[in-house]
């Protein structure tokens, strides 16, 4: 199960860091051309938003590697499932069913890893 746990969050860092850079990057306008529920946020929310995926994306990989302060990992873990709440609360509102689909398989993986990383397979202190 271990390896489980490492393989989910690894594959969830990746989805996060890659979808926060976009974010953080990208200024609304063009984000807008593929992503149209930023339209109803700022540019700095969604930069906000970019800012906080790719602190969890790094925060699912990098305290457990290092072996400094792990619990970050299952915290990381839940910060993404509760951005996954609001997302699919954010796509509910705005009628876009397909998204909210991914939203929920995110936020199925990132609460395993929580669990996971916080229960029974947890890192040493």
């Amino acid at each position: 199960m271990n390896i489980a746990l490492w393989i989910i969050a690894s594959l969830l860092a990746l989805t996060f860091f890659a979808a926060g850079s976009t974010k953080l990057l990208q200024p609304k306008e063009k984000l807008a051309t593929r992503m149209a529920w930023t339209q109803d946020f700022s540019p700095g929310m969604i930069k906000t938003i970019g800012g906080l995926e790719v602190l969890a994306a790094v925060g699912l990989i990098l305290p457990a590697v290092l072996g400094i302060v792990p619990v970050l990992v299952p915290l990381a873990a839940t910060g993404l499932v509760l951005m996954m709440i609001g997302a699919a609360i954010t796509h509910l509102r705005r009628k876009e069913a397909p998204m909210i689909v991914a939203n929920v398989v995110l936020l199925v993986l990132a609460a395993i890893v929580a669990w996971g990383r916080f229960g029974p397979y947890s890192f040493p202190s």
